[in-house]
């Protein structure tokens, strides 16, 4: 167990290194990041031995029967990495594996970046414990800058280690949960460094595919419609919050004093409160945001809003392109990916527009 754990650090220590959560950061925050992904790999245990556990519940046995599958699917048919990534369990006793802190100054809707060696400038700073990610959190807002804590399900050490199904991704509906597995697994088989919206957009779109073969393989349309429904309601609700930034980014080009802006913009906030209610009043399935709602919203909340969306329907048409042959895509994706940034966003902004 001693060179278990140990070999487990070690690997760690050079993850962390890679992704760059130690960095330039801290020396406190980088042993914390340290800490917290040796004790999350250190709790692992190989899914056949967590399923043939009798004192696990029913629930959760299903659930992780599922994910194994979709494991097995995303090789299998989507040609993503086939390696030991979610084929173990770890129950970490919580409702999300890392806090990360959003910031953006109060009169604009850049976030604030983090740069490291590896993976380039990220616009966010993650924690495994979520005190810690509040503590941070007020240090910048004593700073001036508005800041958001969102907690998540899951992240991607991009095939350096072999990432655990933790608990954090199972209290889902279905389509979500296999679909986090598409979207990791996605990172791994595409990154590129500092390029945020290139790579969500390109793994959203990936795990948008799985979903859609991972239901009509089964012979499941019906569900598979009730997915596109919801992926019209959330596009709904991103183009509400869209106009919201639209009307903020308006506000914060004018040359008026800060007390100015700063009414302004409680009141453009104020109005998507109104609005979202309105909308809720019309359908009642909105209600699915009433949490996210019910935040204290500012610019950090609309910050990262583009991020996991802009150039979904740009590798959506690139795939049909490809006539659904998946390894066609990724080669054509990795080909976008090698050109220079402004390059690169062309390109995808070309296809964008053949999705229309």
């Amino acid at each position: 167990m001693l060179h278990r754990f140990s070999t487990r650090i070690k690997k760690t220590l050079s993850i962390l290194l890679l992704l760059g959560l130690g960095g330039c950061s801290s020396t406190g925050y980088y042993l914390s990041a340290l800490s917290g992904h040796a004790q999350l790999l250190n709790a692992q245990r190989p899914l056949d031995e967590v399923l043939a556990d009798p004192g696990l519940s029913a629930q959760t046995r299903a659930a992780l029967k599922t994910m194994l599958e979709a494991r097995d699917f995303a090789s299998r048919e989507l040609a993503l990495p086939d390696n030991d990534s979610y084929r173990n369990y770890a129950d970490l006793g919580r409702e999300y594996v890392v806090w990360n802190v959003v910031a953006a100054p109060p009169f604009s809707l850049e976030p604030k970046q983090w740069c490291f060696i590896f993976v380039g400038c990220v616009s966010y700073r993650g924690y495994y414990r979520q005190a810690q990610a509040q503590n941070y959190a007020e240090a910048l807002r004593a700073e001036g800058l508005d800041v958001q804590v969102a907690g998540a399900r899951a992240y991607s050490t991009l095939g350096w280690t072999d990432d655990p199904l933790l608990n954090t991704m199972l209290d889902r509906a279905e389509t979500r949960r296999v679909g986090i597995i598409f979207h990791e697994l996605a990172h791994q088989q595409l990154f590129i460094k500092g390029d945020s919206r290139f790579n969500e957009s390109f793994a959203t779109a990936v795990e948008q595919e799985g979903i859609r073969r991972w239901l009509r393989t089964q012979g499941r349309d019906e569900e598979y419609q009730r997915y596109l429904e919801e992926r019209r309601r959330d596009g709904q609700f991103k183009q509400m919050l869209f106009r919201t930034r639209e009307k903020l980014q308006a506000l914060y080009q004018q040359d008026q004093p800060a007390a100015y802006k700063r009414e302004q913009k409680a009141r453009i906030f104020s109005e998507l409160k109104q609005d979202f209610a309105r909308l809720k009043k019309n359908q009642a399935e909105f209600a699915v945001y009433d949490r996210w709602m019910a935040q204290d919203l500012n610019n950090a909340h609309l910050a990262l809003l583009a991020t996991y969306s802009e150039y979904v329907p740009a590798f959506a048409a690139l795939l049909t392109t490809k006539q659904g042959d998946l390894r066609a895509f990724y080669q054509a994706a990795e080909a976008i990916a090698e050109k220079e940034p402004g390059q690169r966003e062309k390109l995808l902004r070309q296809w964008a527009k053949k999705a229309r």
